[in-house]
């Protein structure tokens, strides 16, 4: 099947009205991207994984990607070890109320997946019930792969571009910048 008979045949599965679909990559590595709504995003790799022509059994990854103001895009990637293809899923959830229902009953490899975006985006896995943290200390606070999230390398030294919040087009600070939580003033760092 082609990329697109790929999102074609989903989005007949689901209904029209419940995906959109498109393409992702270069022509050669073209890949099936649909997206769906976050409602949607559990029927949507249940039948991506029990369609006889999609047939996508193999759980390949699961993250997310911090939109701003549009919320947080969740992405996972399926692939299909019989027919040799593959397919790219997206939902997006609205950044107030982070969560999504979890496919770990799907494809038990995902729990893994799930841990580390709740931990790093703080978006939540409706039905995962083991969300406990995975890559940093229980004492840590904040979700780090949030673009609100301010690293303690940028107290000490400023970033060389307009990217943190508090700064002009030009790259000169308007105000100090921001300091994450138990990280102590550059003055009150101690000897060095």
């Amino acid at each position: 099947m082609t990329p697109e008979e790929i999102g074609s045949r989903l989005a007949a599965l689901l209904g029209e009205d419940r995906a959109t679909v498109g393409l992702s990559g270069g022509q050669a590595y073209a890949r099936a991207t649909v997206d769906v709504p976050p409602e949607s995003w559990h029927d949507a790799l249940r039948s991506a994984r029990d369609d006889e022509e999609l047939a996508c059994d193999f759980f390949d990854w699961l993250s997310a990607v911090d939109e701003l103001a549009e919320g947080f895009g969740v992405v996972t990637h399926l692939w299909s070890t019989r027919h040799r293809h593959g397919l790219l899923l997206r939902t997006r959830v609205d950044r107030s109320a982070p969560e999504v229902s979890s496919v770990v009953d799907l494809f038990p490899g995902a729990a893994w997946h799930e841990r580390e975006t709740y931990e790093m985006f703080g978006i939540g896995f409706a039905g995962h019930d083991d969300l406990q943290p995975l890559l940093l200390p229980p004492e840590f606070e904040g979700h780090p792969l949030r673009k609100e999230f301010v690293l303690a390398s940028r107290v000490a030294k400023p970033w060389p571009g307009a990217k943190e919040p508090g700064e002009s087009e030009a790259g000169v600070a308007r105000r100090a910048p921001n300091r994450p939580p138990g990280v102590p003033a550059p003055g009150e760092w101690g000897d060095r």
